[in-house]
């Protein structure tokens, strides 16, 4: 799919039902000439909901949808008859989307489930008929109540990517490299900075037919927490994944610079990113010796297990897939 085609936010009015009004009605027969009130509720207004499917991984279908409105509840009718329900309308959206109010950035509603359905803006209340307000001394009621307003508010749905293992490192790292090389995914690959501009996903096969999924993320670079390069947009996508897959380069200058650099972004982001189980994969390892694989250890960061791994020459990729595995479970 075109890079163009991932979009994980959008923002829309939603705008639900009024609620009907209660009827003012009383039951009139031929032999019964005072029979009473009998105005029946008001139908409720429709309401927005937001269901998951996991067959969506973008928000594009809902980017021009600027508006989404329900329809109001029907009238009360007399023998304490209810007036019809506004038809709610339901929003399809991938899992792993959350719904935030545009104004406050107040979160409203997250969807994590298949099938999980949330109402994001709830219709109006139908009024009550006069057939509720009778009483001993007031039992020809000519009153009932009027339906509830619907709700409007301006939303901001935005999509965080659902991913088993996410990968984290600079542009060029080789994320999008082991990413095509460990499952089927063909994600843009370039030797220049920020070839990926979108998160990837790809399944990656593993023993007894068991599979986890892979997100490439864009490339973080120093200073993303605060706007830089492709600053935050992406970063909330490794908020979803349950373990993190740091790659550096073996060529880069110093390797415990960058992890502790690639570490404080993602910290100053979201200091809970750091309860994340962590693997650190010293990547483009074929040109390196044993002897220098042996001297390189000794320079890697602490408290951090590490594998030395080539995608272009598979070296220690089945070995990679049995440490994300062991960690997954």
């Amino acid at each position: 799919m075109a890079s163009s085609n991932f979009i994980d936010h959008v923002k829309f009015c939603s705008r639900s039902g009024k609620g009907g009004a209660g009827s003012v009605h009383f039951r009139r027969e031929k032999h019964v000439p005072k029979g009473g009130p009998d105005g029946g509720d008001g139908g409720r207004g429709g309401h927005i909901i937001l269901r998951g499917n996991r067959q969506l991984w973008t928000l594009l279908h809902l980017r021009y949808k600027k508006h989404v409105l329900a329809d109001d509840g029907g009238p009360g009718e007399g023998g304490c008859r209810s007036g019809a329900e506004g038809k709610d309308i339901i929003l399809e959206v991938p899992l792993g989307t959350v719904a935030k109010d545009s104004e406050t950035g107040e979160t409203i509603v997250e969807i994590l489930e298949e099938g999980q359905e949330i109402i994001l803006t709830p219709g109006g209340r139908g009024g009550q008929g006069n057939f509720h307000f009778k009483t001993a001394t007031n039992q020809t009621p000519h009153y009932a109540q009027p339906g509830e307003d619907g709700l409007e508010h301006w939303v901001l749905l935005e999509l965080k990517v659902l991913a088993d293992v996410g990968l984290v490192g600079f542009p060029n790292a080789g994320k999008s490299t082991l990413l095509s090389v460990m499952s089927a995914a063909k994600p843009e690959i370039g030797d220049y900075p920020f070839t990926t501009l979108v998160p990837n996903l790809g399944v990656v096969g593993y023993r007894d037919s068991q599979s986890f999924v892979i997100a490439d993320i864009p490339g973080i670079i120093e200073g993303a927490a605060e706007g830089k390069g492709l600053g935050i947009r992406f970063l909330r996508h490794i908020e979803r994944n349950s373990m993190l897959l740091f790659m550096i380069p073996a060529d880069s200058d110093d390797i415990q610079k960058d992890y502790d650099i690639l570490l404080g972004e993602l910290t100053k982001y979201n200091p809970e990113l750091l309860d994340k189980e962590r693997l650190l994969a010293i990547t483009k390892s074929d040109m390196l010796d044993e002897d220098l694989i042996d001297e390189m250890k000794k320079e890697l960061p602490k408290g951090v297990p590490s594998i030395f791994i080539s995608s272009v020459a598979h070296y220690n990729l089945d070995k990679l897939k049995d440490m994300l595995w062991e960690k997954l479970n």
